[in-house]
């Protein structure tokens, strides 16, 4: 089974900035040089402002969704995304379903 993220990963977020406002980020990735080493590195941080790229944890991904959207857990551990007639597929991750379903609405002008 895989680990249960706690918020969206870079790629994520970079699709995410372009679709909801800033303001509903409540996280943000930093980008940082270490100096100890040669290579650049990104990391998460809880405070939006200031974030190189913002960041939504589960619970404001959940605050951006149409109040009648469902995240549902099957028993067999996954996590799909139900609002407005629009579903989506099955995923391991519910803040990889809350994404697939903001991309979704987006897509059909529901968001």
């Amino acid at each position: 089974m895989a680990t249960i993220k706690s918020f969206t990963d870079i790629s994520q977020s970079k699709v995410l900035a372009e679709i909801l406002s800033l303001e509903s980020a409540d996280m943000g990735w930093y980008y940082s040089c270490n100096p100890q080493s040669a290579r650049n590195q990104m990391w998460a941080g809880t405070k939006a402002e200031n974030a190189d790229i913002p960041c939504w944890s589960l619970a404001a991904l959940l605050g951006v969704l149409p109040n009648e959207n469902m995240l549902v857990k099957t028993t067999d551990g996954e996590y799909y995304c139900l609002a407005k007639d629009v579903m989506t597929k099955h995923y391991d991750n519910p803040v990889d379903a809350c994404v697939a379903m903001i991309e979704r609405l987006h897509e059909f002008n529901l968001l």
